[in-house]
């Protein structure tokens, strides 16, 4: 930039400008209008110059942009996740502490107890009997003795997936359950509402949902393998269902803790007295002097402790070797009562291990990393002997994988370069997937069905995306044919490990690849129709040897290789424009749908061939028989043999070149049109 607009720049960029003066003391220095028309083009040109830096800066930092929000993105759904667990290892800490402290509410209780030892349970008993009359569908409810309401109340109910209000219904919230009830559109005397799901509290677990606008006022029931996400009526009703909820859960664990305690000592197990001989032999290592199993050592005594301990710290690995040390250590020896009562604490751990597993592979978690980030938790549900689970949630959770790439796949404006997109996200997924799947569950070979069976739903998903973009659209036949040919060459690779798709992907596609050709044929035949219309039977003239050249080279790759004896002197073609138009046009249809060609679409293809043809051969017909001069007839007849020796013969070869079966239609409907060249002044119509 020269000196004088770099000091423009510096006038213009300071802080103390102002625009008016400028334009005052540039009008009282300035000799005339061609001064100011000097300072305009200086200004214009150093506008231009900023503009174009800020484009340049835009463009060069636009990837980065996008990157950064995404990871923006990303974060904020894992800090979400990291503050789901921290509640999680808040609640455990809590009922840890409640359990500790149970000693003191249990005097609390009795004394509360006695002074009311019946009221607040009766009326408790009394509002929830006259709620659920209210319930179509609800009158076992009350069957389970002790069961009271909690707390109840209206809610909306929206999807999880698109977040569109469902329904509206009406939770009742009992010491044990959760009842949700729909609202009846017409309602019937005192019935206002209809059952829909009971929950057992211990089936679900109640997650805060974070407020996105209008989105608000929300929490998430989580029951394995789905969700629910209801709506409350303001930010105080949603708050007091959540400290309710939990409140109650953990109410229920301590009660049937405490409950599980009152009846251990009540009820002693005794020997059962039996006349056979072989129960004895059993009984004896529990009573008698012989083999004992022994329990004292420090890690068996610590072992529900470390268990708990590595849950809470997501050492999952060292939760599962300490579960196979117990079980290799208790194989051969015999099941005593203290074994029994060993097992029955160690079997909650492992519930409580799986369930903290499921919920790694839930699709709700992050889905980034891959398939392998789903290996930890795979490969100790698999340890576990969860291997039809395992199986089960890891194919869910590339499926959601899968479905969330596609979603997030931009739609260019060129079908193909998004094809090709769509191909490397799918296929490329598909086979990181197979590759994991083989390593997680080399030796459970049951599981791979689920797989085929689950590579058959991924390929209707792709296959609804990209019939989406290329048949739904309107694209013409060429660009659907390379777009299946893309999809197909990717398909393939597949094969490499053993999985072969292609069959599956055509017997999809079969569908709309039928409806185009159909639809691209009725096009050719207008189009043909209409040149037809205004035939005038005269040479063609391409004007150029450039077109001339091109012309030849077109026919040549359409496989009419002796083309050069139908061009004359100069630019001359002795051909009409109308045939010659018509020849490149069914070529091409007859090249892009042997590309589309499957079994199932042979005589789809072959008859529009026909009827494409058929249009040609009845036109020259009728030009015969109406055509009076000499001349134009004598061309005409050139033109019908141009067709029938030349054209025809050549759709033939191809087709059955690249079928494999003769093409007997068209071989029948060349025989047929064989008396426009042998009998040209016949006046019977071809049809």
């Amino acid at each position: 930039m020269s000196e004088t607009g770099s000091r423009l720049r510096k006038q213009l960029e300071s802080a103390n400008f102002d625009p008016q003066n400028y334009v005052k003391q540039l009008s009282q220095q300035s000799d005339g209008d061609r001064d100011l028309q000097e300072h305009r083009q200086k200004i214009q040109t150093l506008a231009d110059e900023t503009a174009q830096n800020l484009k340049k800066n835009v463009y060069k930092n636009y990837r980065q942009f996008i990157e950064t929000a995404k990871e923006i993105s990303y974060l904020e759904s894992e800090m979400y996740q990291l503050s789901h667990i921290l509640t999680e290892q808040k609640s455990i800490m809590e009922s840890i502490t409640q359990a500790l402290l149970s000693t003191d509410k249990d005097e609390t209780s009795k004394e509360m107890l006695a002074a009311f030892p019946k009221e607040t349970e009766e009326v408790k008993q009394r509002t929830l009997t006259s709620l659920l009359e209210k319930v179509e569908g609800g009158k076992n409810i009350m069957d389970t003795p002790g069961r009271h309401l909690v707390y109840n109340g209206d809610l909306a109910e929206f999807d999880v997936e698109n977040m569109n209000p469902v329904q509206r219904v009406h939770a009742f919230l009992m010491n044990d359950c959760l009842l949700i009830a729909t609202w009846l559109p017409n309602r019937r005397g005192t019935v206002k509402y209809k059952y829909n799901a009971l929950y057992d509290l211990e089936s679900f677990a109640v997650v805060n949902v974070k407020e996105h606008p209008p989105m608000k006022d929300m929490f998430k029931i989580l029951m394995f393998p789905e969700s629910r996400i209801f709506q409350a009526e303001n930010s105080k009703v949603k708050k007091e269902w959540l400290e309710i909820l939990d409140e109650t859960k953990k109410n229920k664990v301590t009660k049937d803790k405490r409950k599980k305690e009152e009846e251990m000592p009540n009820s002693p197990v005794r020997p059962e007295v039996s006349t056979n001989p072989f129960d004895e032999e059993e009984d004896l290592p529990t009573d008698s002097g012989g083999a004992v199993v022994d329990l004292s050592m420090e890690w068996i005594q610590e072992l529900p402790e470390d268990l708990d301990v590595c849950i809470a710290q997501r050492d999952f690995e060292g939760a599962v070797d300490l579960l196979d040390k117990l079980n290799e250590y208790l194989r051969d020896q015999p099941v005593t009562q203290r074994v029994k009562e060993l097992r029955c604490k160690v079997e909650e751990r492992v519930r409580q291990l799986t369930e903290v597993l499921v919920f790694e592979l839930s699709p709700d978690r992050s889905l980034r990393g891959g398939p392998k980030a789903t290996r930890r938790a795979v490969s100790q549900l698999v340890r576990l002997g969860q291997s039809t689970k395992a199986c089960e949630l890891f194919l869910k959770n590339r499926a959601a994988a899968v479905q969330t790439a596609i979603r997030q796949l931009r739609i260019e404006g060129a079908t193909l370069l998004y094809i090709h997109k769509l191909c490397n996200i799918f296929f490329t997924s598909l086979l990181e997937t197979a590759k994991e799947f083989e390593m997680d569950f080399a030796g459970n070979t049951g599981c791979y069905s689920a797989f085929v069976v689950w590579s058959r739903s991924a390929m209707r998903m792709f296959v609804s995306a990209f019939s989406k973009q290329v048949f739904d659209s309107q694209e013409s036949l060429t660009t659907a044919a390379e777009c299946v040919k893309v999809a197909k060459e990717h398909c393939k690779q597949l094969s490499d490990i053993g999985l072969d798709l292609t069959f599956t992907l055509q017997s999809m596609l079969v569908k709309d690849v039928k409806t185009a050709l159909l639809s691209y044929k009725d096009i050719i035949i207008e189009a043909t129709k209409h040149r037809n219309s205004e035939e005038m039977w005269r040479r063609m003239n391409l004007m150029t040897p450039e077109a001339l050249a091109k012309l030849k080279e077109e026919m040549r790759v359409s496989g009419i290789g002796d083309f050069e004896q139908y061009t004359g002197d100069d630019c001359w073609v002795n051909l009409s424009y109308t045939v010659v138009a018509f020849t490149k046009q069914m070529m091409g249809f007859l090249e892009e749908g042997l590309k589309l060609y499957v079994a199932e679409l042979h005589m789809v293809l072959l008859e529009s061939l026909r009827e494409i043809i058929l249009v040609a051969v009845q036109h020259v017909d009728y030009s015969l028989r109406c055509e009076q001069d000499g001349e134009k007839k004598a061309f005409v007849v050139h033109n019908a043999a141009f067709l029938h020796d030349t054209v025809l013969p050549v759709v033939e070869l191809r087709f059955e070149e690249a079928v494999g079966k003769p093409a007997k239609q068209l071989q029948d409907l060349r025989k047929s049109s064989r008396s426009l060249k042998v009998n040209p002044e016949s006046t019977t119509s071809l049809v």
